[in-house]
């Protein structure tokens, strides 16, 4: 199975399903110095899964990350950085009565198809949202990198379904709110209905999508690759290895085509010695370029396909068109538990780019 790798000099492998024994990451690439330990990691892990019960699914593990190589005296030694987190609360029998009904909505036909029928199956596989955690693991070392410049990656939940919030928020505001509430949502007042239409949802039998915003401060203009490889191009591609998403906007995204050169365009000036821009449609990327300007992103996530309402299939052991209702335990809404892994794909994304601009050195000094 390929492609399960992404970047060039910080190269992130991931492996693992969600029903094996273990989810796990190599990260090679990081410079030699970088202070890490494996109470770094726990925090993180600890906000992945929102402490509400009614809105995430009944499988709440605590995760605990364990450093396998390339950390000596608590700091990276330039070797490869291989971790893991074991899978301690499956529950496989709930799939073996549905492995020949593909679920709609989720990978288990194609897979099916690709891999000859010896995929792993349970609760989605290697396919499922359980493998982020990986991700996350990967995005907390590229976000200490990403510190060393003051660089802050902050991922939070924009709307669920058709409720939203057009708030703009601080970095200090999104740091302070967004764990506070389950939706993972800085406008705690609108968190609130979120989380009411999440559990009417689930009520019903049915699953909900909503919009991550992620916003990457600080980082510093030239950054990118162009063509192929350039900064948007990348940081799509990073993001798109989170199950469930479907779209991506940068900036003005989609909006910019209904508008005209004129007010499409972000008017330079200069502010206390620094070139700016008066508004933000670039969304901080432009020609495959950082502007200086922060980094805007939104992801589409769509909803969660394992619902209980009953659902056509075909079964294809007798290859007779069926029926599925989908049973065991699953999330009505995904997205809470998406934004720690997109704020971990666009970290991933900018400290390779940061490493390839020359910032981030092979051997870190104290800085």
């Amino acid at each position: 199975m390929a492609g399960n790798s992404i970047g060039k000099e910080l190269k992130v492998t991931t492996f693992g399903e969600s029903h094996g024994k273990v989810i796990g990451v190599v990260v090679d690439g990081c410079p030699a110095g970088l202070p890490l330990s494996e109470a770094d990691f726990q925090e993180e892990l600890d906000h992945r899964v929102p402490a509400e019960p009614m809105i995430v699914s009944a499988r709440v593990e605590k995760d605990e990350a364990r450093i396998l190589s390339g950390v000596f005296n608590g700091l990276t030694t330039g070797a490869p950085i291989a971790l893991m987190v074991e899978n301690k609360k499956t529950q496989s029998s709930d799939y073996e009565t549905t492995k020949d009904l593909p679920r709609p909505g989720h990978s288990d036909y194609p897979a099916r198809v690709r891999y000859g029928g010896f995929n792993d199956y349970r609760g989605g596989g290697r396919f499922s949202g359980r493998v982020t955690v990986a991700l996350i693991m990967a995005g907390i070392i590229a976000k200490k990198l990403l510190g060393r410049y003051d660089i802050d990656v902050l991922a939070y939940t924009r709307s669920i379904s058709k409720i939203k919030t057009d708030k703009k928020f601080s970095a200090a505001e999104i740091r302070k709110n967004k764990n506070a509430a389950a939706t993972r949502c800085p406008d705690l007042a609108c968190a609130e209905k979120m989380e009411e239409a999440i559990i009417k949802a689930r009520k019903e039998g049915e699953s909900l999508g909503g919009v991550i915003e992620c916003i990457a401060l600080n980082m510093p203009p030239g950054i990118g690759e162009p063509l192929f490889d350039s900064l948007d191009a990348d940081l799509a591609k990073a993001v798109f290895a989170v199950p469930a998403v479907k779209g991506v906007e940068f900036g003005a995204g989609f909006r910019a085509a209904e508008l005209t050169g004129s007010q499409n365009n972000d008017s330079f000036l200069l502010k206390n010695g620094k070139v700016i821009t008066s508004t933000e449609h670039a969304g901080g990327i432009l020609g495959g370029l950082s502007s200086g300007m922060p980094i805007m992103i939104k992801v589409a996530i769509k909803p969660t396909p394992s619902i209980a309402k009953e659902q056509k299939t075909v079964n294809l052991a007798s290859m007779e068109n069926a029926a599925i209702s989908i049973k065991g335990r699953h999330d009505p809404c995904v997205v809470p538990k998406a934004v720690p892994a997109i704020e971990a794909a666009v970290a991933i994304a900018l400290a390779d780019h940061m490493i390839r601009a020359g910032y981030l050195p092979k051997v870190l000094k104290e800085h």
